[in-house]
């Protein structure tokens, strides 16, 4: 896998597409600190308005990685990664750097493996949403994966009612 060492972190490019080095956002979300703030960095820093870059697609292969040995990931995870997928198929975003295909496309098969053993416990509507989004993307449902992910409870019910004609709004209660 790509070194958390390697020198090539150094030149990497967030979401603004300026430098940027999202190692000690890693470094705290694996030794479970500052986790919240983590979050926040990564998410402020590696996606804007659509845009990615290679810092981006680099934290991919680390995050899966570093919260593989975790017990649970909550949804942060799920959508980030979701949320880079699907901007890394914009055309306006560069592509995955060849050096960083294999480490990229491996994190995303194990993926699969981490959604489907979270899935049983998640049960608030965002982690449910997160992680269902994540596993059609991982199965190379990008269409079906990018609209579980990226869209609001208020806009399914939209569409569920406008371009289903579903009239009445579901009860969800069992």
């Amino acid at each position: 896998m790509f070194s958390i060492d390697d020198p090539r972190w150094a030149t990497l490019k967030g979401g603004y597409h300026i430098l940027y080095d999202p190692r000690p956002a890693l470094w705290q979300l694996a030794a479970g600190e500052n986790v919240v703030d983590s979050w926040k960095e990564l998410w402020n820093e590696l996606h804007h308005q659509g845009d990615v870059d290679d810092a981006s697609y680099a934290v991919i292969p680390h995050l899966v990685h570093i919260l593989s040995a975790k017990a649970e990931r909550d949804w942060n995870f799920y959508a980030i990664i979701s949320t880079i997928e699907i901007a890394r198929h914009r055309k306006n975003n560069p592509p995955l750097p060849v050096w960083l295909a294999d480490d990229y496309f491996r994190a995303w098969d194990e993926i699969v493996n981490l959604g489907l053993r979270d899935f049983p416990e998640a049960h608030d509507d965002v982690t449910v949403q997160s992680i269902l989004g994540a596993l059609a993307i991982a199965k190379k449902k990008m269409r079906i994966g990018a609209l579980i992910a990226d869209l609001d409870d208020s806009e399914i019910a939209e569409i569920l009612e406008n371009h289903l004609s579903w009239s009445q709004v579901f009860d969800e209660k069992r």
